[in-house]
């Protein structure tokens, strides 16, 4: 397959439409990720993404090398790996670079990386790096073939002073080369509303992807926003409790509020949806059928569309 670099992707004009994986620890779980692979790959997604292991080891690096070779080659879907500076030396992330490089991957996502199990604030490795512009600006060096993309927080990173701080840093990423933004998971989308034109405020003038988590039950979703710091609006929490712990509910009602927040996030302009799918098909298949069938961004003209996406004027 040809080789699609993501912000050439995301000029597109209709919107980009991606998956985010994590590799498994198990051959029953490995066994489920290509099962949901050979799923939403039938709804043709723009790309799918390959997360990077927090412990920073050789097992972990390769491993995301590997599944995101797979996929891309058994299923013919672009794909993008993570890299972290978790546990590495600058000189141990340039080789994983090149390896990434060699094996025909053009997409990777910069990101410094969350502390290792146990701890509780991110150490710079002795000879690493300490960033995601720092890796960022790295890679951008060495293969400026490749696309780079970065992480942002539309409810402010929690090692952020503030907003503007927050801003500040992540304009740092994009002059160091990254091309495109995805952000961390949100369900009130005037977070999203309000953070990009904050954002193109502060001079970040490249794509923002809406990073979307499909509910699929009241306890999956207080576990995941505990873990990312993403806050639960209290509507979504109270519609969710009056379910009585109705598991069956809960996963019709999150299929019903993901594709009502999709299709809002797409009919004001967003760029696309990258779905955090823990791996699972049903939810996101729902979801991404049912924006398919729709077609919400066709609401907006197309005039409208352009200025949201940098360079599809």
């Amino acid at each position: 397959m040809a080789v699609m670099r993501i912000d050439e992707i995301l000029k597109r004009p209709d919107p980009s439409f991606s998956v985010e994986f994590f590799p498994p620890k198990s051959e029953d779980g490995r066994r489920q990720l290509f099962q949901t692979v050979e799923m939403l790959g039938r709804l043709e997604p723009a790309f799918f993404s390959v997360t990077y292991g927090a412990g920073g080891s050789t097992h972990d690096r390769r491993t995301t090398m590997e599944i995101t070779r797979t996929i891309r080659d058994q299923n013919g879907i672009e794909t993008m790996a993570h890299l972290n500076c978790v546990g590495e030396t600058a000189e141990g992330l340039a080789k994983v670079v090149d390896e990434i490089a060699a094996s025909g991957i053009e997409n990777v996502l910069a990101l410094r990386g969350d502390p290792p199990t146990g701890e509780t604030s991110f150490e710079q490795p002795d000879g690493g790096l300490g960033s995601a512009a720092e890796l960022t600006a790295m890679i951008r060096g060495s293969h400026p073939e490749m696309a780079i993309g970065g992480a942002c927080f539309p409810e402010v990173h929690p090692d952020a002073e503030s907003l503007e701080a927050d801003l500040a840093y992540l304009k740092t990423k994009v002059d160091a080369g990254a091309s495109f933004l995805i952000t961390q998971l949100f369900f009130d989308n005037q977070v999203y509303f309000d953070f990009v034109p904050a954002a193109r405020a502060a001079g970040i003038d490249v794509p923002i992807v809406p990073g979307v988590i499909p509910i699929v039950s009241f306890d999956q979703l207080k576990r995941t926003c505990a873990l990312c710091d993403a806050s639960i609006p209290e509507p979504l929490e109270r519609a969710l409790r009056d379910l009585g712990g109705d598991d069956r509910a809960e996963f019709d009602f999150g299929v019903s509020y993901g594709a009502a927040q999709c299709a809002g996030l797409l009919a004001a302009g967003a760029p696309g949806i990258h779905f955090y799918a823990l791996n699972r098909w049903p939810a996101t298949r729902a979801i991404l059928g049912a924006l398919r069938a729709t077609r919400p961004w066709e609401r907006l003209p197309h005039e409208a569309w352009a200025k949201t996406v940098p360079g599809a004027a």
